[in-house]
């Protein structure tokens, strides 16, 4: 049975879910703009990625530990990516082969832009609902730093996603100089519900990822 607690070390305030039986890896998970670390799906995701023997830190990024409510600030996204590097940090020394980095929407989108900056802070990268445009503005791209990105990354995107569609996705990933997978979750909107589903799935690709068996998928 996997054990889940409560982590607040520094900055950084979660919950850390520990695999009854361990892989080895780690993944650090951040929400999206409109929630926090208790959503339903970042708590799904947790618990089955920790069953597929994650161990898995949820947490809250610095905008929502300095309010309960409301977007993050443009002006505050850098401390955000902060408090993902600080997370990662938190519970390196628990994991014992990759350490992978997370998240819903805003988070990801965060995770991606750290990662580009700092391709050494993560061995893969897992972004759900990855916001690659506001609903109905394709024109204004969250893609400028993807050709930085050379960290793994797997995005799982619903085929209803209002922030970008399928074909937009595989468009824009072909930006991305390292390797990527696209794991479409058909008839998915932006929140991702049935994601959790897909844990064993999602476990297996980020493998592959790390090892170098995807490029561009």
């Amino acid at each position: 049975m996997q054990m889940e607690e409560r982590l607040e070390a520094a900055d950084v305030r979660g919950f850390l879910h520990l695999p009854e039986a361990s892989n080895g890896d780690g993944l650090v998970l951040t929400h999206g703009a409109g929630s926090d670390c208790k959503a339903p799906l970042m708590v799904a995701m947790a618990r089955n990625l920790a069953a597929e023997g994650f161990l898995v830190l949820r947490c809250d990024l610095p905008f929502r530990q300095q309010r309960p409510h409301g977007p993050p600030f443009p002006a505050t996204a850098a401390r955000d990516r902060e408090g993902i590097r600080n997370a990662a940090s938190a519970i390196r020394s628990m994991v014992q082969r990759r350490l992978y980095l997370g998240g819903h929407s805003y988070g990801g989108r965060q995770a991606t832009m750290l990662a580009a900056a700092e391709p050494g802070v993560a061995a893969g990268l897992l972004l759900l609902s990855y916001p690659l445009h506001p609903p109905r503005k394709p024109e204004q791209a969250r893609t400028a730093h993807f050709p930085d990105l050379q960290v793994p990354s797997l995005f799982v995107h619903g085929t209803r996603d209002s922030f970008g569609s399928i074909e937009e996705m595989r468009a824009a990933l072909s930006l991305i100089p390292g390797h990527v997978d696209l794991l479409p979750v058909e008839g998915a909107g932006h929140d991702l519900k049935a994601a959790p589903q897909f844990a064993a799935e999602i476990a297996s690709r980020l493998s592959s990822l790390a090892s170098g068996l995807y490029l561009h998928g």
